[in-house]
């Protein structure tokens, strides 16, 4: 800013008398503003009594108010090495840039993006820039980014780049200025979106009042000019992930979700007859177009880097053809070097015929003799960097340092590795950053920025500017560039106008109606297929220990048979898989049968069956689901990544009944996941795996339970447990007022179909979901998965209370397990594994 922006800011003083007085003062508004982050005062002024009107003055409250919005979005990124993800950092105070400030960002943005396709084009093509000596060879070859065998290529609908990010700055005398270009993988135009997503559920009608730029028609842009590149009119776009353990998942997850675009992993796809294909449950699928966020050298492990275990083996096959479009083109990320910012305004000049709108900040290459000698006379005024992206020797850290930072050793170090291999280091001027207010400690405080602005190719080949983005706030007030690093929150970009904006949707105004839920690739099946007998897999383990601990038979207490119903209940915990320890014997390990064990430790097992290593155990299985939840992001909601996400409650006592406490806690949360998957998921092929795979699982256990607690000596210790693990002792008690008997309990829980519970409901249910699944033979004949279970319906129908023995159960137990393993082997094509491709779609 020129100038205290308090002289801007008609009756500001009126706030020193109300709760922002009471943070800052006046005094602190002006630091807080200095460094002016938008021409229009007046919008601040609105945003700052807005906010007061909010939050009655209490900023900490209304920070605390923004972590809950970033909680129920899912809004969450990783640190290189951790497993688990953290919850995005975002201010509850926005940075309002005025529209008219931003229309001069927005056209140097385009201008530069424009600008970096005409240079991929020339680099990848005529080579003239190289040629003529505008660009130094080096300059491109030194690049890992840069592919030879992209030379010659002309991309599928004529553009490298589809997507653009440039990170801005402002200096303290107002001017807008170039820190980075990122064309390779832009990330973060997601976290733009959620952003704005909690922003606006914060500050609600304050956003309107403000005039406030909406997103949305920038992603719809984006989606419109990826199928503009594609050569069908209705095409299939997938966005190419690394993975759950990237560090941007979630954020990928997200705006997969929000464009409507298939979130796909290498492994998802294959090319054929230089098509890409996406494997779903009903065969492969074409996929005309990938925004990818993994790096061009692990794209295609036969082009690049044959080490890559993420690519698409024949990718560039695909996309030379003509039949896949990649956003952004293989090689992009050759322009990225902090080196060509050096070359970017002449290059400007003589490509575009006119000066660059955005300035970059001052940079010397110093692969040239000129500009080395001047960056070595003026070393320790200089940010010393590296050229490209690997780290020199002179810099083992890879990081900008400097110079005059150094110590004695590693300045020498440095100039003798920049003598020695000069094109490797770049040299910038020191940046000072303008500062915005954020909330800090529940006080106003300023701190310095960056903007990451984004720009799109639209339907027409046009820029679109995204009318925001997300700013990286400083946790500093030392406003040096040197010190901001990667900032320590995000704040939501907000453009402000003097006109209201009129409201506008992602999706436009006439969209054909359509019921096709859409395609269902085979690793989303597979991931919710085990969701869902993990979450069964779980609450029957859960089961299991309240009925160890607190179940009827503790309740009637003193019957004869008593210790050996426990004994079996131990037994099952221990053979299941629920409770392993480091002391388990290898006859632990042995099948169930119907007869005794040794006595245990119940309350041990029972703990061991929550939190201990055993595969079965809670613990391990909500690890599992939550691993399997991580990678299907996009499918699931909010609600349901909370609850598995959520850390599982420790025990602090010994005491058996805070065991069974925390079991029954335990168990809602379990309740609370099938309630939101029964009553929230659409009816659509993943639900339909998501619900098979709990009515497989919910089948083994009534097989299991009944072989152990069903048999021909039952008690009624056992009879009494089968029921309260099978749910099922208010409708026998409503059903039978004689009291327990063998063959009753036996029906209600394996043959009765209005039985939730029982197997034979389960099987009903998985007839259901097998029948509407798609078919690949088109001959007429059964699938194998289908025979299997054409088997187990067999033995249920044909079977009565009487036959229900052991040898019976076990036997449908087992062709269970054979007809889950046929369900894999038919619908979770992964990997390298063959294609079946007799009767399989290539469409």
């Amino acid at each position: 800013m020129q100038g205290d922006m308090m002289a801007e800011l008609p009756g500001m003083p009126s706030l020193g008398q109300g709760w922002l007085h009471s943070y800052i003062g006046k005094a602190g508004l002006a630091d807080a503003l200095r460094g002016d982050v938008g021409r229009g005062a007046k919008w601040w002024h609105g945003l700052f009594e807005g906010v007061g009107q909010l939050s009655d003055g209490r900023l900490d409250l209304l920070q605390q108010r923004m972590a809950r919005q970033v909680q129920e979005l899912g809004t969450a990124f990783r640190l290189p090495g951790e497993e688990r993800e953290r919850a995005w950092p975002v201010s509850a105070m926005p940075l309002l840039i005025g529209e008219d400030d931003f229309a001069i960002i927005a056209a140097g943005v385009a201008q530069r993006a424009e600008l970096l396709e005409m240079l991929l084009d020339d680099i990848f093509g005529d080579q003239t820039l190289v040629a003529s000596g505008a660009l130094p060879a080096a300059l491109i070859t030194g690049s890992r980014a840069y592919w030879r065998s992209q030379i010659g290529g002309k991309p599928p609908g004529g553009h490298r780049l589809h997507i653009y990010a440039v990170d801005l700055c402002r200096d303290p005398g107002g001017e807008w200025r170039v820190l980075d270009d990122h064309v390779r993988a832009p990330v973060g135009a997601g976290y733009a979106l959620e952003n704005r997503l909690a922003s606006t559920r914060l500050m609600g009608a304050l956003q309107t009042r403000l005039h406030v730029e909406r997103l949305a028609p920038f992603f719809s842009a984006f989606r419109e000019g990826l199928a503009a590149a594609c050569r069908r009119s209705e095409p299939r776009i997938g966005l190419l992930t690394p993975g759950r353990y990237n560090q941007s998942y979630a954020e990928q997850a997200h705006l997969a979700r929000y464009l409507g675009l298939l979130l796909v992993e290498g492994s998802d796809l294959a090319v054929r007859e230089d098509g890409l294909f996406v494997r779903t449950i009903e065969g492969l699928k074409r996929v005309d177009a990938l925004w990818r966020r993994i790096d061009s050298r692990l794209l295609d492990p036969l082009a690049f880097d044959s080490n890559s275990a993420i690519g698409v083996p024949g990718l560039m096959d695909a996309m030379a053809a003509g039949q896949a479009v990649i956003a952004n083109a293989p090689g992009a990320g050759v322009v990225e070097s902090t080196a060509m910012a050096a070359f970017l305004p002449a290059l400007a000049r003589r490509l575009l015929g006119e000066n660059l709108k955005l300035p970059n900040i001052a940079t010397w290459w110093c692969g040239q003799e000129r500009p080395r000698a001047e960056v070595e006379a003026r070393l320790d005024e200089l940010l010393i960097g590296p050229a490209f992206s690997e780290a020199p020797v002179g810099l083992p850290r890879g990081r900008p340092v400097l110079a005059s930072t150094l110590s004695g050793a590693d300045r020498a170090a440095l100039l003798a590795d920049m003598r020695r291999r000069p094109e490797d280091y770049v040299a910038q001027e020191d940046v000072h950053l303008s500062t915005a207010p954020a909330v800090q400690d529940g006080q106003l405080v300023p701190r310095p920025f960056t903007v990451r602005v984004f720009a799109a190719r639209d339907g027409q080949g046009q820029w679109a500017v995204m009318p925001g983005g997300f700013a990286r706030i400083g946790d500093d007030s030392d406003a040096r560039a040197t010190v901001m690093g990667e900032g320590a929150f995000s704040a939501d970009v907000c453009v402000v106008g003097t006109r209201p904006v009129e409201p506008v949707s992602l999706l436009p105004q006439k969209v054909p109606i359509r019921r096709n839920p859409g395609t269902l690739p085979s690793r989303a099946a597979d991931n919710l297929y085990w969701f869902g007998r993990y979450l069964e897999r779980g609450e029957a383990t859960l089961r299991l220990v309240r009925a160890t601990l607190g179940g009827s038979i503790v309740a009637d207490g003193g019957a004869a048979l008593f210790p050996l119903t426990l004994d079996r209940l131990g037994t099952m915990l221990v053979a299941s898989g629920a409770a392993a320890s480091d002391l388990q014997d290898e006859e632990d390990e042995e099948e169930l049968d119907e007869g005794t064990g040794e006595t245990h430790d119940l309350r041990e097992l029972a703990l061991l069956a929550l939190d201990g290593r055993g595969a079965a155990s809670v613990a391990s299985l909500m690890r599992h689901a939550r691993s399997i939840a991580s990678g299907t992001r996009d499918r699931l909601s909010a609600d349901v990544w909370r609850l598995v996400d959520a850390p599982l409650p420790r025990v602090t006592s010994e005491d058996a009944e805070a065991t069974l406490a925390r079991a029954i806690d335990l168990q809602e949360r379990f309740s609370a996941l099938s309630g939101l998957s029964a009553e929230n998921m659409g009816r659509t092929a993943g639900w339909r795996f998501q619900d098979m795979g709990r009515r497989v699982e919910r089948a083994l256990w009534a097989c299991r339970l009944v072989r152990i607690f069903g048999g021909k000596e039952a008690s009624a210790d056992d009879l009494t447990t089968l029921l309260d693990l099978c749910d099922s002792q208010i409708s026998y008690r409503a059903r039978y007022l004689a009291g327990l008997a063998l063959e009753p309990v036996r029906d209600l829980v394996t043959l009765d179909p209005y039985n939730p519970r029982s197997l034979a409901y389960q099987v009903e249910r998985i007839s259901e979901h097998l029948k509407a699944l798609p078919a690949l033979r088109d001959d007429g004949m059964s699938e194998p998965h289908v025979t299997i279970f054409y088997r187990i319906e067999a033995a249920i129908r044909t079977a009565s209370a009487e036959t229900l023995d052991g040898t019976m159960m076990l036997g449908i137990e087992n062709m269970l397990s054979e007809l889950s393993n046929a369900i894999s082997a038919r619908f979770f094509l992964q990997g390298s594994e063959g294609f079946r491709m007799a009767g399989m779609t290539l469409a």
